[in-house]
C-alpha cells in the first residue's frame, strides 16, 4: 500500500470547512494532521470538529511541519502567493482557493515557483459556475451549432444597492486585491468555452465611497468597484460585453448569451442550476438543449489534486497557467478603467 498522503489547512473557512477538508477526508490514504486558522481559539474548534491530531500557532510553522506532504491554501487572495511560495520551497504540494493572487504579478511569481519545482503539483479551486453545461457548449461550439462566434453577452447581477453594509473582504483591497465580485470566476467559466480575450476596455463605479471596517473599527474608504462594465476582444474579432454589478436591483440574470453567425447559445442561472437555451437560424425560439448525464462535469477538485499527487491524472482544474491568465484579465480591467484606454492580453 503505499505511503499516506498527509495534508496540512491554513485558512478553515466557510468553502474549506463544506468542501475540501470532508472530501479529502473520503479519499482513501489521505489524512489531514495540521490546521492553523487566524486564531488559536478557531484553529481548535476546526481541529476538534473535523479530528484534526495538530494545531499550528502561524501558517510559518506548518508549512514548515516535516511531517506534512500537501498543503490547503483556503485563506482569502493576499495570503495565496506568500503561503504558495513558502509551501512550494518547503517541498510540499500546493492546492490553493481561487482568485489565486492579489494581481497578476503575484500570479506569475507563483506559476514560476511552481514551474522550478515541477515534481510538485499545484492546483487553484476552478470556478464552477458552469460546470454542469460547460462539456455541452464546447462541444456545440466546435460542432459548428452557431457558426462563426459573433459576440458574447454576459450579466451578472447581484440586487440591489446596500449602503448600510459593512465592509466585507471582498470589498477590502487589502484582502482581495485586484479581484471584483465575480469577475474572475465567469471570466474563468467563458474563458472555457471560447478561449482569453485579447484585449478589454472597462469602466467600473463604486457606489458607496466609505463603509464600516468592523474589523478595525472605523469607516475606511472602498476602492474595490461593485459595478463593472468590460469590452472585451477575442482572438476570431468577436466582441463579449460583460458586466458584474453589485447596484443593479432587478436586472435579468445571472445570464450569457453567445451569437454566432449560424446561431444562438443562451445560458439562463435559476439558483445555482444552469438551464441552456440555443436556437439555428431557421428556428422561430429558442429551444431548452438537455444535457446528457455524460455531458457535464461535476465537483472533484479535490480527488482531482490527489489523483495528480498520485501521478494517475493531471491537474485540468485549474492549473496555475489558467488561473494566470484569469489574473491577467483582471489586472487589466483594472488599468483600463483607471487609465480609460484599451488594454492588451496576455499583458506584456
Amino acid at each position: 500500500m503505499a505511503d499516506p498522503i498527509r495534508i496540512g489547512v491554513v485558512g478553515a473557512g466557510a468553502n474549506t470547512r463544506k468542501f475540501h477538508i470532508p472530501n479529502l477526508q473520503k479519499i482513501a490514504g489521505v489524512e489531514i494532521v495540521a490546521v492553523v486558522n487566524r486564531s488559536r481559539a478557531s484553529s481548535e474548534r476546526v481541529a476538534k470538529e473535523f479530528n484534526i491530531a495538530r494545531v499550528h500557532d502561524s501558517w510559518q510553522n506548518l508549512v514548515s511541519d516535516a511531517g506534512l506532504d500537501a498543503v490547503v491554501i483556503g485563506t482569502w487572495p493576499y495570503m495565496h502567493c506568500p503561503i504558495t511560495l513558502a509551501a512550494l520551497a518547503a517541498g510540499k504540494h500546493v492546492l490553493t482557493e481561487a482568485r489565486l493572487a492579489m494581481n497578476a504579478a503575484e500570479a506569475r511569481q507563483m506559476l514560476a515557483a511552481s514551474r522550478a519545482r515541477p515534481t510538485l503539483v499545484t492546483q487553484v479551486v476552478p470556478g464552477p459556475t458552469t460546470f454542469a453545461v460547460d462539456p455541452t457548449v464546447m462541444q456545440l461550439l466546435a460542432d459548428g451549432y452557431i457558426g462563426e462566434l459573433q459576440s458574447i453577452d454576459l450579466r451578472v447581477p447581484a440586487g440591489w444597492l446596500d449602503r448600510n453594509a459593512k465592509l466585507h473582504w471582498r470589498m477590502n483591497r487589502d484582502y482581495s486585491g485586484l479581484n471584483i465580485m465575480s469577475m474572475g470566476i465567469w471570466y474563468e467559466c467563458l474563458s472555457r468555452w471560447v478561449g482569453p480575450a485579447t484585449a478589454v476596455m472597462a469602466r467600473t463605479r463604486t457606489g458607496v465611497p466609505y463603509r464600516f471596517d468592523e474589523e478595525r473599527g472605523e469607516r475606511r474608504a472602498v476602492t474595490v468597484p461593485d459595478h463593472v462594465e468590460v469590452l472585451a476582444d477575442l482572438a476570431n474579432g468577436a466582441i463579449a460585453r460583460m458586466h458584474w454589478s453589485s447596484v443593479a436591483g432587478l436586472m435579468p440574470g445571472p445570464e450569457c448569451w453567445v451569437f454566432g453567425s449560424d446561431g444562438t447559445l443562451r445560458l439562463e442561472m435559476r439558483g445555482r442550476d444552469c438551464v441552456l437555451w440555443g436556437a439555428r437560424r431557421d428556428d422561430k425560439e429558442l429551444k431548452q438543449i438537455p444535457i446528457a448525464a455524460d455531458k457535464t462535469y461535476g465537483w472533484r477538485v479535490e480527488d482531482e489534486f490527489i489523483g495528480a499527487i498520485r501521478g494517475q491524472e493531471l491537474v485540468r482544474r485549474t492549473s496555475f497557467l489558467d488561473a494566470v491568465s484569469y489574473m491577467e484579465f483582471t489586472e487589466a480591467v483594472h488599468i483600463s478603467s483607471r487609465e480609460g484606454r484599451r488594454v492588451s492580453l496576455p499583458l506584456g
